[in-house]
């Protein structure tokens, strides 16, 4: 095949594989973001409501909320308005434990497409089904989620590892960015049609607990339709391996796991950036699930202002991932993912000083949070997938898309703490530069070009002079 051809045919791959980041982005940002907590809370408060009625006003004080009383669970008791939080634990520690396995059977059979449909597929399915969730029957839909959110983790995954494949060091810098700004684009599209029902509903006859069903219908669909767009343009990089003789594929899985973890060891620059990648991402992560509770609590923003905000937010973030890969281009990926952590500092202390009721300044840190929120990740994203030793992608991005949800606790626990000692949301928020200042730092002494050189892999002409 002519160099004219092959990179006819990776561009033509490379524009199917956006789409996936617009297809699944659907699931963190209207079923995990919005629906999710507000309806399965919504469902676990009837659940005790139906308690009070059964065993009486014992069952929960006749003054309390209902989100305030308690559900139970294989004999463990916990408020209805807990249950989310919960919800999100317990499916983080089940992703550690599949997500890595599922990456490590991909690499060892190379049928990372099919298993890319497979995974996409299945938490397409599980997150449809959620609108079938209705009364007290909050278990089922915690079930579905899990299902929905493994799913979701090991497709990212397997997703994330096609990179290599597509794209030369050259142009992956450029291809994660227009992914994750597509991918901002699209559950940005998704929740505003979403959220039009919500909020004019009542026109037409939809009850709020309706159009939330009909979310998670719509995210399902939205989610497997474009998915098909990826999977007719990307193709198997490699033959499938033929499956060793009295072994079966999970146990291939777990042994190739194991040499996989084994061998990181001899990769520490890689590991390096994993390390410093998971704490910055620990902090982008928490100003944006905590921001909302930011304006509601202590800004006293109404519901609808919120809601505007995310949308602010998802859209901006489109035109913050493409300008990411604009200035990636001319200075270098590590430069850039530096003066991104700069202009977090900056928009974070903006946050602090927003004053209560005033909208357009809550607006304004809304859309400084939109230019850099896209634009770290997807750089580093790019960087991660050139110091990853070849043939070895899905498990490193199985480690890298479960490390980032491991610790993407530390983030809140010190959000809550800080409200706690202070009974202030404005210190709780200041207190989350820490994760971004020393981000900056260790990012500061990541040697870039060593790292990708360590593994064997060409450092691109991008890097070269700029890391």
């Amino acid at each position: 095949m002519s160099t004219e051809t092959e990179a006819q045919s990776r561009r033509r791959e490379q524009r199917g594989w956006v789409w996936y980041d617009w297809a699944n982005s659907v699931f963190p940002t209207s079923v995990t973001t919005v629906f999710g907590s507000l309806y399965l809370t919504a469902i676990a408060a009837n659940a005790a409501k139906a308690d009070i009625a059964l065993n009486g006003p014992n069952a929960c004080p006749a003054d309390d909320r209902l989100r305030d009383c308690d559900i139970s669970l294989f004999g463990l008791q916990f408020p209805a308005g807990s249950l989310w939080g919960y919800l999100l634990s317990f499916a983080t520690v089940i992703q550690v434990l599949v997500v890595p396995l599922m990456g490590a059977i991909a690499d060892r059979t190379q049928n990372k497409k099919r298993m890319l449909a497979v995974f996409a597929f299945s938490g397409s399915v599980a997150t449809a089904l959620i609108a079938l969730v209705a009364g007290e029957n909050w278990q089922l839909g915690a079930i579905l989620f899990i299902l929905g959110n493994i799913c979701y983790g090991t497709s990212v995954a397997i997703y994330y590892s096609f990179i290599p494949d597509i794209a030369t060091g050259e142009e992956r810098d450029d291809l994660s960015t227009k992914g994750w700004a597509f991918g901002y684009l699209g559950g940005g599209a998704a929740l505003a049609l979403q959220l039009v029902l919500v909020l004019f509903g009542d026109s037409i006859g939809v009850d709020e607990s309706t159009a939330a069903r009909i979310a998670f219908l719509t995210s399902g669909l939205w989610w497997a339709i474009f998915t098909v767009i990826p999977l007719r343009r990307l193709k198997e990089h490699q033959p499938a391996h033929a499956p060793e003789e009295g072994t079966s594929v999970f146990s291939a899985g777990f042994k190739e796991l194991g040499s996989t973890l084994r061998g990181a060891k001899a990769f520490p620059l890689t590991l390096a950036f994993l390390g410093t990648y998971l704490i910055f991402t620990d902090g982008i992560s928490t100003v944006a699930n905590v921001s909302a509770q930011y304006g509601s609590e202590e800004l006293k923003f109404e519901q609808q202002v919120l809601i505007t905000t995310i949308l602010i937010v998802q859209f901006v973030a489109y035109l913050g991932g493409v300008l990411h890969g604009m200035v990636a281009r001319r200075i270098g990926a590590k430069r850039t993912i530096l003066i991104s952590l700069g202009i977090w500092v900056v928009v974070i202390a903006g946050a602090y000083f927003v004053q209560a009721g005033q909208q357009l300044q809550f607006y304004l840190v809304a859309a400084g949070i939109g230019i850099v929120l896209g634009g770290t990740n997807a750089l580093a994203r790019a960087l991660f997938s050139q110091m990853i030793p070849p043939g070895k992608e899905a498990q490193y991005f199985s480690v890298y898309e479960v490390g980032e949800r491991a610790t993407s606790w530390l983030g809140p626990l010190l959000f809550a703490f800080m409200a706690q000692q202070t009974g202030s949301y404005r210190y709780a928020i200041i207190s989350l530069v820490i994760f971004f200042a020393v981000g900056f730092v260790l990012m500061i002494f990541v040697p870039v070009k060593r790292a990708i050189e360590a593994v064997g892999n060409t450092v691109p002409q991008t890097l070269e002079s700029k890391a």
